[in-house]
């Protein structure tokens, strides 16, 4: 015998659109964003300018070098285009908000209410853990791992980084500490999806330990604290996830399953 919900007509009925609609409307919202990009780079460039901040993006490694030690540049360009590079990330993680909202608008229209529910959670809560784990590595990993190096170069070494080799490893730590500050949205979904159940992934804590420790080995510089300062948060966010997955699965059912979970009289 049927359901009653077999008789209930599809919440995106008649909301199609051709395929060319769409390829225009992803056309807007790419501009929107660009544009969004654009006025946060423009509004950096004048304060506080792309000096100020590669200062600032400088100023955790200059503070453990020794004393009147400054970045080198060996390329002729690069004293100009290396800031550059830094107002545009510092720009894109500015309007990052934007550009998130272009994407939520982009595929709402495509999804049930049951999966905006999830949805927007998701992108709000990757956004904040983004900037949550460049914010770590800013404030904690990049001083105590110069510190280290410091610590143990020899004193015939006079320790003059390339601006450019600094800043691609930066932005390289940032990438490292940013999108491992997403496990936790990586279980949820996982979880939600129903590729794995919460008793699996509590299962299977053991080896997201181990396997931390061994990402972080291979991902960051060869020292004990940038290594412990990512294998330790990762295990840490894997038991958050978890306990939001748990959360979100109970309160972002599709209505169906909610019904079909119901006994029957």
């Amino acid at each position: 015998m049927s359901s009653s919900n077999d008789n209930k007509p599809d919440e995106l009925a008649g909301t199609e659109a051709p395929f060319v609609s769409h390829l225009v409307e992803l056309r807007d919202r790419l501009i929107r964003a660009v544009i969004a990009v654009g006025v946060v780079f423009g509004a950096l460039c004048v304060w506080p300018g792309p000096a100020g901040l590669y200062d600032l993006l400088a100023a955790p490694m200059v503070a453990h070098l020794p004393a009147d030690t400054k970045l080198i540049a060996t390329n002729v360009i690069s004293p100009i285009l290396v800031p550059l590079k830094i107002t545009l990330m510092a720009a894109f993680m500015v309007a990052l908000p934007v550009v998130l909202y272009q994407l939520w608008a982009f595929v709402a229209p495509g999804l049930y209410s049951h999966e905006k529910k999830l949805v927007l959670p998701l992108v709000v809560s990757s956004t904040i853990l983004f900037i949550a784990g460049v914010a770590f590595c800013y404030f904690l990993v990049i001083p105590g791992m110069s510190k280290f190096i410091q610590a143990f170069a020899p004193t015939t070494i006079t320790a003059a980084p390339d601006i450019e080799q600094y800043f691609g490893f930066v932005l390289t730590l940032f990438l490292v500490f940013g999108i491992a500050f997403e496990v936790p949205i990586a279980v949820v979904v996982l979880a939600r999806m129903g590729i794995v159940t919460l008793e699996q992934l509590r299962a299977w804590r053991g080896y997201f330990i181990v396997a931390s420790f061994i990402v972080a080995a291979v991902v960051t510089p060869p020292d004990v604290i940038s290594q412990l300062a990512l294998a330790i948060p990762m295990c840490i966010l894997y038991e958050i996830g978890i306990i939001a997955a748990g959360l979100l699965i109970k309160h972002t059912k599709a209505p169906d399953a909610e019904t079909d979970a119901k006994p029957s009289a």
